[in-house]
């Protein structure tokens, strides 16, 4: 095979296995909804429950990133996928809710598979490529929406504990066409003479402090959302489980999919421009869908007039169909900002991104059903989102904006005086 044939093979099957890996990741989106009601969780409980395979996905970024850059993508993709098979398997005879949070870290390393991903097919493909081939990779997150048509349709079926079973099937399947798939290069190893401690280095660079604040809004964002919608809409619009998780699949779904083509926005016009736009569009939806159902009462010169002012279903669907786009197309903006800034080093910088992206998935679900608890307002994740994403905007302005305008106006003073 070509050496063009095996970085197709890599890419297809690599993204075949992240696609997988997200359906498991989101897996008590769908299944959460009867084990709350069968174990009667509160909304903290509950938004812990979901978190915790985010938790352990999230906090495993950092060494694999680094091992793959060592060992390769092909054996650390291939192992994490497998070790993953028995905890899915075994989700099926929990019974007390510790059960849940134990095998949940344990199934929850299917999300570290992003770090493994991203450099293992990057590195198969040109610079002016990698924004693209990176964006296609990431297109798996659109796992959060097949979870959503899948588990919902076994569930009815067969009832919840068939879900795992049906999930552990899937993935051991997936384990085998990886292997068979997959291509290893010697050549896109870091060097073995480099410690740990050299490649994280880099770290120090406040650049990625800032780019992991990004990803934490437009991953970390996306998961507790792809998390939170379909007991949201249960709760707000009293819809079956089946209706809910498909209108929140109009979420998960253009927030997995079009993350290709925010992959090619960003080689097109940069990781600054996409990303600048992504921020303002999100501060927009997420301003729109903090306002609570509200009733009010006007006095007018005919007696008190009541409004009611809230989104509808429709219109509340539509909004966070626009979001999904715009988390999309930030998920891919700012690992171009990694591949553009760290080339060899793209194991590592996206390992401790994604930790970043994760934990903001991971603390953000149990921040919503706190606040849920405390408020009693079921917008008040949004707020908390809205919130977010101006510490972005105004971080944005100031390291990137704003500087480019002075260095804009130096460069034109100084042309003048030529």
């Amino acid at each position: 095979m070509t050496k063009k044939g095996q970085a197709l093979s890599v890419l297809i099957v690599s993204t075949l296995a992240f696609t997988v890996c997200f359906m498991v990741w989101m897996m008590f989106a769908v299944i959460g909804i009867p084990i709350k009601k069968a174990l009667d969780l509160n909304a903290t409980q509950f938004g812990l429950l979901m978190a915790m395979p985010v938790l352990s996905g999230s906090l495993v970024r950092v060494p694999l990133g680094i091992w793959t850059d060592r060992y390769g993508g092909r054996i650390v993709m291939t192992a994490l996928l497998a070790t993953t098979v028995p905890a899915i398997w075994l989700m099926t005879y929990a019974t007390a809710y510790w059960h849940f949070l134990t095998i949940g870290l344990v199934l929850g390393l299917a999300g570290g598979s992003f770090s493994v991903g991203t450099p293992y097919v990057a590195r198969w493909f040109p610079k002016n490529q990698q924004g693209f081939a990176m964006g296609i990779f990431g297109a798996g997150n659109a796992g959060a929406a097949v979870n959503k048509f899948l588990a919902p349709a076994i569930l009815v079926a067969f009832g919840w504990t068939m879900v795992p079973k049906v999930y552990a099937a899937i993935m051991l399947g997936t384990v085998i066409l990886f292997w068979l798939m997959s291509h290893s290069d010697p050549a896109h190893l870091v060097s073995s003479n480099v410690k740990f401690t050299d490649q994280l280095k880099s770290l120090k660079d406040p650049r990625v402090l800032k780019y992991c604040q990004y990803y934490s809004i437009v991953f970390g964002g996306y998961v507790a959302l792809s998390l939170w919608m379909v007991q949201y809409y249960v709760g707000e619009y009293g819809l079956d489980i089946r209706t809910a998780a498909l209108l929140a699949a109009c979420f998960s779904l253009p927030g997995g999919v079009l993350r290709a083509a925010g992959g090619w926005m960003s080689d097109k016009w940069g990781a600054h421009s996409v990303t600048w736009w992504v921020m303002w569009v999100s501060w927009i939806c997420l301003f729109l869908l903090s306002y609570p159902q509200t009733d009010f009462t006007i006095m007018t010169t005919t007696g008190p007039t009541t409004f009611h002012l809230g989104l509808n279903v429709y219109m509340f669907t539509i909004l966070m169909f626009i979001l999904g786009i715009a988390f999309a197309f930030g998920k891919a903006s700012v690992f171009k900002y990694v591949s553009n800034d760290y080339p060899g080093n793209i194991g590592t910088i996206s390992g401790i991104v994604g930790l970043a992206g994760g934990m903001g998935g991971f603390i953000l679900p149990i921040m919503f059903g706190a606040l849920m608890d405390l408020t009693g307002i079921r917008s008040s994740a949004f707020m908390l989102m809205y919130g977010v994403v101006w510490v972005s905007l105004i971080w944005m302005y100031w390291t990137e904006v704003r500087q480019r305008e002075v260095l804009g106006s130096n460069a034109t003073a100084f042309s003048l005086q030529k």
